[in-house]
């Protein structure tokens, strides 16, 4: 049964691939650039534009281009930009890795403060818990933007503890490359532990509610174990699906945060790609994002269907 559904699960994983490279792709051709337009600028004439996108096929039905481009890029090949002619697949190796260590550490910041936080609201009540609610309402308010800059002027212009702007690859040097990404984490943890928090709050007072914590506590199970076995395990379904989720928005709305501290990753390349034109960018970049919320989802899914005895037996 767990091999059906792992086949069906990949199956719509590649069929959602298809569909939103297939979106993209229409969306690249009803933008009113072509390739000829943006690779040869403004001194190139209306004829030398359309000679050039004659040359690669821009004006060939849709349906055949679309596959022309899908298949190179299942061997690795995503073109190269019209920018600067550089390779698209290298550069979006380089940045593939600055972008999911924002991410994944950002997500696991953020979900260990919530967590706490969400246990601690639900187990304690009282004021504690209507401090901690106020809290995360006002976290969810503020912006990541805001919120970065703040801690730029702390951190790095008064306390001079860590870089304002720019990356240091991990292999050049570890170190280096820990204090460039710790702002911006920290940025990300600051404003996205608040959902987290309530999720696990919600999830964590309904679970203390239900009769098998009543009988534990009945029969003398220390409440340490009631707490951070029993209850969290029972509610632990919504907080990793909260949890993926913000993987999710992190991965592919870190934008903001990769501008605020000149990070070179993917978001950055999307603002680039987007206001340039580079169309052939801007299709590999959205097949990208899309292929790490499919690989998330699916990994979800499956987790899931692990952790949940109705959904491991259905």
């Amino acid at each position: 049964m767990m091999l059906i559904f792992i086949l069906k699960r990949v199956a719509w994983a590649i069929l959602t691939l298809l569909i939103a490279s297939w979106i993209a792709f229409m969306l690249v051709h009803l933008s009113g650039s072509t390739p000829g337009g943006v690779a040869l600028g403004q001194g190139g004439t209306p004829e030398e534009i359309r000679a050039y996108n004659e040359a690669i096929g821009w004006y060939d039905p849709w349906i055949p281009q679309f596959f022309s481009w899908v298949a190179p890029v299942l061997r690795g090949d995503f073109g190269t930009s019209l920018i600067d002619g550089r390779s698209i697949g290298d550069d979006i190796a380089k940045r593939l890795p600055v972008t999911a260590a924002l991410a994944f550490f950002g997500t696991v910041v953020s979900s260990g403060v919530g967590i706490v936080l969400g246990v601690v609201a639900a187990v304690r009540g009282g004021a504690l818990d209507r401090f901690i609610t106020a809290l995360s309402g006002i976290l969810l308010s503020v912006p990541a933007f805001w919120v970065g800059v703040l801690l730029v002027y702390v951190f790095a212009v008064q306390l001079r503890v860590f870089p304002a702007t720019g990356y240091v690859p991990l292999d050049v040097d570890p170190g280096a490359w820990a204090r460039s990404i710790a702002l911006p984490v920290l940025t990300i943890a600051i404003t996205s532990a608040a959902g987290i928090a309530r999720q696990t709050r919600a999830s964590m007072s309904e679970t203390l509610t239900q009769e098998h914590i009543r009988m534990l506590r009945a029969i003398g199970t220390p409440t340490p174990r009631i707490i951070y076995v029993h209850a969290l395990r029972g509610a632990s379904l919504p907080i990793i699906a909260s949890v993926a989720i913000q993987f999710i928005l992190l991965f592919g709305g870190s934008v903001i945060i990769e501008v605020l501290f000149a990070l070179p990753g993917i978001g950055q390349a999307m603002q680039g790609a987007t206001g340039t034109a580079d169309l052939p960018f801007v299709q590999a970049l959205v097949l990208v994002a899309t292929l790490v919320v499919v690989i998330v989802n699916l990994g979800l899914e499956l987790l899931t269907k692990t952790l949940d005895p109705k959904l491991r037996a259905s």
